[in-house]
């Protein structure tokens, strides 16, 4: 198992900024969490944001560029970065092209302000490594979607029976709809 000072090694005036983007339905409502530590581990911000309806990836590049920004912003000049998104990662490294004319404009800015610092290291890891950004993340899409942070347990949905038929591998309700974005539990009757 990998830990955090394996990631990246220790060095004077490196900022870590653990990323995360997410989207209920890719695309559906979308947001992007960054927890930003200094190089003893203390947390320096917390950014998050709710972006729409977008991808998946698209809301991974905003958080990379929040990041980003706010190093700019607040005089950092050497920014580590740990994100989840092996596809960004990826791309930032030059291992993957871009494709994707929706990911195009944000990889380019991405690139200019990663210019833009003294030093600059990506990082791939693990969902379970990243914690603190998706928690963030999923904050910022629970409030554009006008939902109470699901890390409550006390305002947790209460579970609803509904009824429905599937036809060609797609579910259809027998009565009543669901919001996008929303996370169900399939229970066959018989």
């Amino acid at each position: 198992m990998m830990s955090e000072e394996n990631l990246f090694p220790r060095s004077e005036n490196w900022i870590t900024a653990y990323c995360d983007g997410g989207s209920r339905g890719n695309p559906g409502p979308a947001g992007y969490g960054v927890h930003i530590q200094d190089e003893n581990g203390a947390k320096i911000a917390e950014l998050s944001d709710y972006l729409g309806k977008k991808t998946n990836n698209f809301a991974e590049y905003s958080g990379l560029l929040a990041a980003l920004e706010y190093a700019i912003a607040n005089g950092h000049d050497k920014l580590k970065v740990v994100a989840d998104s092996e596809l960004m990662v990826k791309q930032i490294k030059g291992q993957y092209r871009v494709n994707s004319p929706e990911l195009r404009p944000l990889y380019d800015e991405a690139k200019r302000r990663i210019s833009r610092l003294e030093s600059f290291q990506i990082q791939h890891v693990l969902r379970g490594k990243n914690a603190n950004a998706d928690r963030l993340a999923n904050a910022a899409m629970d409030k554009g979607m006008g939902r109470t942070p699901q890390s409550s347990p006390a305002s947790a949905p209460r579970p609803q029976t509904m009824r429905g038929l599937v036809k060609g591998g797609v579910i259809h309700l027998l009565e009543g709809e669901l919001p996008d974005g929303i996370f169900v539990k399939i229970t066959r009757e018989g």
